[in-house]
């Protein structure tokens, strides 16, 4: 479980940034989408290909620029 201690004088903002940053690092929203919904194998596999094809292009557009 991810958590922070508030330190004297700190401000609730600061304090909720602290704690949003280390909620998106720890990944735990990125892990609940992955397992609310099931994917075949297949499908998975597919959309793997099609996002490293994108990466692989992007990466090239950057490198010719």
């Amino acid at each position: 479980m991810v958590g922070i201690i508030v330190q004297e004088n700190e401000s609730i903002d600061r304090a909720l940034k602290r704690f949003k940053k280390k909620y998106e690092r720890s990944g735990i929203l990125k892990e609940y989408k992955k397992r609310t919904f099931y994917l075949k194998p297949s499908v998975e596999k597919r959309m793997n290909r099609i996002k490293a094809q994108r990466r692989i292009a992007k990466e090239n557009r950057l490198r010719k620029k």
